[in-house]
């Protein structure tokens, strides 16, 4: 398995600042082979939502938990944030609440 794989060939899943809550799905083909491109893509996100704003970040179901890979480098990225543990979507996978303070 490839850090890069598929992420050359798709788009990301941000490209502006969201001042209004919104998901960041994470759930593709490439981000359950990857799980190093769901943490790049995380911060990413959190990197593009709005102070005061919420984002729900979806998880593929292949790496577990996201408290196991994910809170600590949401926690650490230098943007204050507000972590809840949604639950599972009908999916399967897992819905991690931030909120940027």
């Amino acid at each position: 398995m490839s850090d890069s794989q598929g992420a050359e060939d798709r788009e990301p899943v941000t490209r502006r600042v969201h001042d209004r809550p919104w998901v960041a799905d994470l759930e593709t083909d490439a981000h359950a082979e990857n799980r190093r491109l769901v943490v790049a893509e995380a911060l990413d996100a959190v990197e593009q939502t709005a102070s005061g704003t919420r984002l729900d970040v979806v998880t593929h179901e292949r790496h577990g938990h996201p408290s196991d890979y994910l809170y600590a480098e949401l926690r650490s990225s230098g943007t204050s944030v507000d972590i809840t543990d949604d639950g599972r979507c009908d999916c399967g996978g897992y819905v991690t609440r931030v909120r940027v303070r």
